[in-house]
């Protein structure tokens, strides 16, 4: 996490201090967007692989967990 979080701040650089939000805030949109179609796209497999592969639910979760960080960090990040 801290190797994404030094490499968004070089990202950020690039842009002047006042809009770091919004490059901030449209990363997360791209983000959720960018999940959503996946998880849309393939949700009858993700289905299959929880019923199938019991022990890919913690894995799933951690995913999960590692998306909703980065999102919250975006979203504080000024």
């Amino acid at each position: 996490m801290d190797q994404i979080m030094s490499i968004y701040n070089q990202f950020l650089s690039y842009f002047p201090s006042n809009l770091h939000g919004v490059v901030s805030l449209s990363l997360v949109v791209l983000i959720v967007v960018g999940i959503f179609k996946v998880v849309k796209r393939e949700f009858i497999y993700i289905i299959l692989l929880i019923v199938l592969l019991p022990a890919s639910v913690p894995i799933l979760k951690n995913i999960w967990e590692s998306l909703a960080n980065i999102v919250k960090f975006l979203l504080t990040k000024r």
